[in-house]
């Protein structure tokens, strides 16, 4: 049922992209800098293209700012995990050694405890 969603989402998601790209064709002038300053520095850069690229290029690239952005904000959270990890392993580590060094327990309680069973 999900994957039918999905697929059904995805077909028109298509149908929308390919209205707005057959509705946006004319062609629009891109500048790199305004034409006032073009002047003065000798730069003339544009570009001609269709508005609809002009729309799904700024879709995308506004995508992968987000998600860049995201990344560069969650590093604290990804250094803080892998020195959460390091710890529990160092604390395993020392927890098992503990376990071997120890004398059997001269207890029966505390050996039921311990889950080692009674020792008769």
């Amino acid at each position: 049922m999900l994957r039918f969603l999905r697929l059904v989402f995805l077909a028109v998601l298509a149908i929308v992209l390919v209205a707005v790209a057959s509705a946006n064709r004319d062609p629009v002038t891109l500048r790199l800098l305004p034409a006032e300053i073009d002047a003065y520095l000798g730069i003339n850069w544009s570009l001609e293209l269709p508005l609809f690229l002009v729309i799904f290029a700024g879709i995308v690239a506004g995508l992968a700012i987000g998600f860049v952005w995201e990344w560069f904000r969650e590093a604290k959270h990804r250094s803080a995990l892998s020195q959460h990890k390091r710890d529990a392993g160092r604390l395993e580590r020392e927890v098992n050694r503990l376990k071997a060094e120890k004398p059997e327990p001269e207890d029966e309680v505390l050996a039921l405890l311990e889950g080692k069973g009674a020792t008769r």
